[in-house]
C-alpha cells in the first residue's frame, strides 16, 4: 500500500507536470490576453518540458533508461545535457522574442539549477522531483507572495515518495530542494528587473 501511494505521488507530482504548470501560470501572469498567454506557454513548453519528456520516453522504450521516474544516476546524463542545452536555447530565444520577463527569468534560473544538478549527478543522485517542486515554490512565492507558499505543502509527500521508492536518501531529497530553491532565488530576480520596480 505504501509503495503504491508513493508511486502515485511520484507519478502525479513529477518534474514535467510541475514545469508545465509553472510555465502556464507565468505565461498568463506576464501577458494581457489569453491568446498571448497560450502563445508564450506553447513556445516555452516546446523548448523545455515536451522535448525532454519525449526523449525520456524514447530512452525508456529503447531500454536505455529503466523507468521514467525510477532510474540510476548514470542513466540521467543524456537527459541532463539535453535539459541544459534546451534551457540555454530557450532563454536566448525567449529573450530575443521579447517574451514575458517571468518566463525569461524562469528559463535562466532553471538552466542554472539544471547545470548545477548536472555537475552533482557526476557523483551523486540528487532528487529532481524535490528540486523542481522547491524551485517552483520559490518562483510562486516571488510572483504571488504568501499565497505561493502553499505549494510547500506538496514537498513533504514528494520527498517521502522518493525515499519510499528507494530512489533517493533523505539527504539527497533535502539537498535537491535546498539547492534548487537557492539557485532560483539567486538567479530569478536577476533576470526579472520588474521585481525591483
Amino acid at each position: 500500500m505504501k509503495e503504491t501511494l508513493a508511486r502515485l505521488i511520484t507519478n502525479v507530482l513529477n518534474p514535467f507536470l510541475v514545469g508545465f504548470i509553472i510555465i502556464v501560470l507565468l505565461a498568463f501572469e506576464g501577458t494581457d490576453t489569453t491568446a498571448d498567454a497560450l502563445k508564450w506557454a506553447a513556445i516555452s513548453l516546446a523548448l523545455s518540458v515536451l522535448p525532454v519528456l519525449a526523449v525520456v520516453i524514447y530512452l525508456v522504450r529503447r531500454k536505455k533508461m529503466d523507468r521514467v521516474f525510477e532510474n540510476p544516476r548514470r542513466q540521467r546524463i543524456v537527459v541532463y545535457a539535453l535539459a541544459v542545452a534546451l534551457g540555454a536555447l530557450g532563454w536566448w530565444l525567449l529573450r530575443y522574442l521579447n517574451a514575458p520577463e517571468e518566463l525569461e527569468a524562469t528559463f535562466a534560473a532553471g538552466t542554472a539549477a539544471v547545470l548545477v544538478f548536472t555537475i552533482i549527478n557526476l557523483f551523486w543522485k540528487i532528487s529532481v522531483h524535490a528540486a523542481f517542486l522547491a524551485g517552483a515554490t520559490a518562483i510562486l512565492v516571488m510572483v504571488y507572495g504568501v499565497a505561493g507558499a502553499w505549494a510547500l505543502l506538496l514537498l513533504p509527500p514528494v520527498a517521502w515518495s522518493r525515499v519510499e521508492l528507494k530512489q533517493h536518501s533523505w539527504l539527497q531529497v533535502v539537498a535537491g530542494a535546498v539547492i534548487a530553491a537557492a539557485v532560483v532565488l539567486a538567479f530569478w530576480p536577476l533576470f526579472n528587473p520588474s521585481m525591483y520596480i
